[in-house]
């Protein structure tokens, strides 16, 4: 088994001090997720990559028992954490301002590259998302992986087990159907 496998099989156990162990070995990967993601973020937030991949490390912790199958699993998890974590901090720069008013949101191909989205507009894409993975989680995934973790096509298929093409139409889908729901 390689060292990964059984830092996964450790994790599953329960063993508290292999996620330590599994934050170590995956750091530099938590580091580049956090880094795309927070490059895409709302300016005015405090945090910063490392902020970022120690607090996920602390909601692993406290999310009690982990269970994760393998790489992709963890990258994805992580992106779905990393996600929660950049939401609440926009809840809470937006209660804040208490600011409100319409907002238009518009999803394109480069969505995940473009520049920074309000917190208005990532609290509602969070709605959205939340209703949407009711009827379709794998498209969830897939916008979870490429737009709040900023992973390419190439690398979300590799981690879900899928093809770079499905990728891209799941994608494309995800668009049209977040579009929709925002107008």
């Amino acid at each position: 088994m390689t060292e990964l496998t059984q830092l996964f099989d450790a994790v599953n156990a329960g063993d508290r001090s292999a996620i330590d162990r599994l934050m170590a070995v995956m750091y530099e990967e938590l580091r580049q997720l956090a880094r795309r993601r927070l490059n895409a973020s709302p300016r005015g937030h405090t945090l910063e990559t490392t902020g970022l991949v120690h607090e996920s490390y602390l909601r692993f912790l406290n999310a009690g028992r982990l269970r994760v199958n393998d790489r992709a699993h963890f990258m994805a998890y992580s992106s779905k954490v990393m996600r929660s974590i950049i939401i609440d901090l926009s809840r809470a720069h937006r209660a804040e301002r208490r600011g409100g008013g319409a907002l238009q949101v518009t999803l394109n191909s480069q969505v995940a590259d473009e520049a920074h989205t309000s917190d208005e507009q990532l609290i509602r894409i969070n709605e959205v998302l939340e209703e949407l993975n009711q009827t379709d989680p794998r498209l969830v995934q897939v916008v979870e992986m490429r737009y709040f973790g900023g992973l390419n096509e190439n690398e979300i298929a590799e981690m879900l087990g899928l093809t770079e093409r499905t990728v891209q139409r799941d994608w494309h889908k995800a668009r049209l159907l977040l579009s929709a729901a925002l107008e």
